[in-house]
């Protein structure tokens, strides 16, 4: 089995802090920096797997750092440098509370609610008459609460958020305009690879000055969903499914071993061959998406590699 990065335990000149998301790591320094360590693990349904998967930090973290870049003309962001292939370091911000997910096809979380038969999600009303996959006529925002770790995220209506004092309402307007100008720039760049950004979520800070700021990851498979162009079309119309570089596939592999997260359920056992899989699927969704190669970090001794990297910029 192919080395996986799963925890780290760093200790950067200057820490004062350090927090375990998902798959994230951070690490807080003195003078509001951020040294964010992605890690191969994998979170589904808001549960995260047993065993991580190989090089799935790296290309989650070059593809946000890459998309970051790719969009610092329209939305500030956080981010200052990348020095190793897992990490981001950038400027510390207070993370607010809500996830601001648009979506521009009926797909997944919203398919799902709408194969129920609801038809408002977020106090938005989805129109009538649509099937799984179907672009909408304009894109939905769908919020929802970041919830901590081992919860599940709650959908919640752009009211609810300011009646709670989630953000507040002219911070949320902002948050609005940030999403829809993002999601804009990421379909553009999407297309320009032959692919359709489906739907994806944004999260934002505010740095100590008070500014609002893109923070954490964007337009990765683990935050977005997208289909090939060029069989979209033809796909809808035989009313079958979308080809789509997401980890979907890993969501529908555990539906179909009944999974969803739902209390009860047992986590299904990912064989090692599955796990190689899973691998060679995102290298594949990094080169559809980037348009680069991927070239694989060395995982001789990753822990050591990251730190030296990190302590070199530091010190520089």
């Amino acid at each position: 089995m192919t080395p996986t990065l799963t925890h780290t335990h760093f200790e950067f000149p200057g820490q004062i802090d350090v927090y375990r998301g998902k798959v994230r790591e951070v690490y807080t320094l003195q003078n509001d920096i951020l040294v964010m360590v992605a890690t191969d693990r994998l979170s589904a349904f808001d549960v995260v797997m047993p065993k991580g998967i190989p090089f799935k930090g790296q290309i989650l973290n070059q593809i946000a750092t890459k998309m970051l870049v790719a969009t610092a003309d329209i939305v500030p962001n956080w981010l200052i440098a990348a020095p190793d292939p897992n990490v981001a370091i950038g400027h510390a911000c207070t993370p607010l509370k809500v996830e601001m997910v648009i979506r521009g096809y009926l797909s997944g979380h919203a398919a799902r609610t709408y194969a129920s038969g609801e038809r408002e999600l977020c106090g938005v009303t989805m129109p009538e008459g649509m099937k799984e996959n179907d672009r909408f006529p304009e894109p939905i925002i769908t919020p929802a609460t970041k919830a901590e770790m081992g919860l599940h995220d709650e959908d919640i209506s752009a009211s609810e958020i300011v009646r709670r004092g989630i953000v507040s309402a002219e911070d949320y307007a902002l948050l609005e305009q940030y999403t829809r100008a993002l999601f804009q720039r990421g379909t553009e760049l999407a297309a320009a690879r032959g692919l359709i950004l489906v739907d994806t979520k944004y999260e934002f800070g505010k740095t100590k000055e008070g500014k609002i700021v893109l923070i954490d990851e964007i337009h990765t498979p683990d935050s977005s969903r997208y289909f090939y162009a060029d069989t979209y079309a033809s796909l809808q119309e035989q009313g079958l499914p979308q080809k789509q570089l997401s980890k979907e596939f890993v969501r529908q592999w555990l539906i179909s071993n009944g999974f969803q997260g739902l209390e009860g359920q047992i986590l299904p056992e990912m064989t090692d061959e599955y796990i190689e899989t899973i691998s060679h699927r995102y290298i594949e969704l990094f080169e559809q998406i980037t348009g680069d190669s991927f070239v694989k970090a060395d995982l001789g001794d990753i822990i050591a590699r990251i730190e030296g990297n990190v302590r070199q910029f530091l010190d520089q």
